[in-house]
């Protein structure tokens, strides 16, 4: 047997073990002082401090202590955690020494290099490219986010936004994500697709599930997770197959990939990988940043008095929520050649991880990081959309649906008060929130 026949069969073998076996594995208490850890043994990548919401004075220690920290052991294998804004900008904007390339070992914490990945779990996608391949299928989908299309979307988001707004229950306690953060960017992505609006629940469902691969609450094994995921390219593929049939091409995603030069011949589990990102993209991101714009005004009463007294301050707000929420908690990267980086030697093949959620709470570069302040000066300066040529496509989309929101709430409610605690999702990658019970006064 070949050593890369051994690797696909170590890779299956870990796909089966039970969630719950490695979560037991790496248990660890998320209320611990990290004061109290050595630093050496500091792993804040931990999903559970996540869930927790637990991790930000990990990063801010790492930050004061040592900011490109490596961790030798975890349930991830060793990697490098870089906290710092500048150095975080460094690697980002360096490709040709870190590397996106999902064969190296991909975007995220736990990717593994795989020169001959098993495609039932291996699902490439254009972000975990490098070029020439990363900017040859990003241009495919690009039209769709230039600023005239956008624009065209504004009345349509509004409309959308005001009925989602009009159908709220006053004086009841309801969860603001399903009803809100997840209707709103459902909605949108159903458009963005060309798929009916009847089906956006679904794309949620397998958005929801990318994320949830690991969490014994929703799979068992990894596996199950990968089959749910599958079932995705199933309603994909008969997409495909209908773009194909039109006599004119259309100009929805699906459309834009079956016509592009790129993308026209992808494999099965390049397609999935491709339409799974532009979902996350779609959904996750903001669908959180609209959560947690809600929370960070709750949380911080005078920054909503003074929207009120202000609903001009909107626009510099937006930012701000989504520099303060940091729904993309990470991107990893794999270095492809020795490097240095803050005084630390990396070595060719190592695991680079830039904790967007500690640069943007940054103090040496962002004044006042750890306050919520909807009117700073230079609000945009923040890591949540990246740098370099892996910045978010969809990122004037976002920040659109988030404008549009909070106009028509401001038009509509003197106040969206939240009523419970937030139930956070286990997740070191999307720095998400499941649940935030919520209350408008009547």
């Amino acid at each position: 047997m070949s050593q890369q026949q051994e690797a696909a069969l170590s890779r299956r073998e870990l796909y089966r073990r039970s969630n719950a076996e490695m979560l037991a594995e790496w248990a660890i208490d998320p209320h611990v002082d990290p004061a109290t850890i050595p630093l050496e043994k500091m792993n804040p990548g931990h999903p559970i401090l996540f869930e927790a919401n637990t991790v930000l004075p990990w990063f801010e220690r790492l930050r004061r202590e040592d900011p490109v920290h490596y961790c030798a052991e975890s349930q991830f294998g060793p990697y490098w955690s870089v906290t710092r804004y500048n150095d975080i900008m460094h690697v980002d904007s360096h490709h040709e020494i870190f590397s996106s390339d999902s064969r190296r070992g991909g975007i995220q914490l736990g990717g593994r290099a795989e020169p001959e990945p098993d495609p039932m779990f291996h699902l490439p996608m254009f972000i975990m490219e490098d070029p020439p391949k990363h900017d040859d299928q990003r241009k495919v989908v690009a039209p769709m986010f230039a600023p005239r299309q956008i624009a065209e979307l504004e009345g349509l988001i509004r409309q959308r936004a005001g009925d989602i707004l009009d159908g709220l229950p006053r004086n009841e306690t309801f969860n603001w994500v399903r009803e809100v953060s997840v209707e709103l960017t459902g909605r949108m992505l159903a458009t963005l697709f060309g798929v009916p609006q009847e089906d956006r629940h679904k794309l949620i469902y397998w958005s929801d599930a990318t994320q949830n691969i690991g969490n014994p609450e929703y799979f068992e094994t990894p596996e199950e997770g990968f089959k749910e995921l599958w079932k995705c390219w199933e309603y994909f593929d008969a997409v495909w197959k209908e773009r194909v049939r039109r006599n004119e091409p259309g100009s929805d995603l699906i459309s834009m990939l079956v016509h592009g030069e790129a993308t026209r011949n992808m494999p099965p589990n390049e397609y999935l990988g491709n339409v799974l990102l532009l979902i996350v993209g779609g959904n996750d991101t903001t669908r959180n940043s609209i959560s947690g714009g809600v929370l960070a005004l709750n949380q911080n009463p005078h920054e909503y008095a003074k929207l009120s007294a202000d609903p001009a301050l909107v626009g510099s707000m937006v930012p701000e929520i989504i520099r303060w929420q940091s729904p993309v908690a990470h991107m990893a990267r794999t270095a492809i050649t020795d490097t240095e980086l803050a005084g630390k030697h990396i070595k060719a093949g190592d695991k680079v991880v830039m904790w967007y959620v500690s640069g943007n709470r940054d103090e040496t570069e962002i004044e006042r990081a750890n306050e919520f302040i909807i009117d700073r000066e230079n609000p945009r300066k923040h890591l949540s959309f990246g740098f370099g040529i892996h910045r978010c496509l969809g990122n004037r989309l976002g920040e659109m649906q988030l404008r549009v929101l909070w106009e028509e709430i401001l038009k509509r409610f003197p106040k969206v008060e939240v009523v419970g605690d937030p139930v956070y999702l286990r997740s070191n990658f999307i720095r998400g929130i499941l649940e935030l019970p919520v209350r408008i006064p009547g």
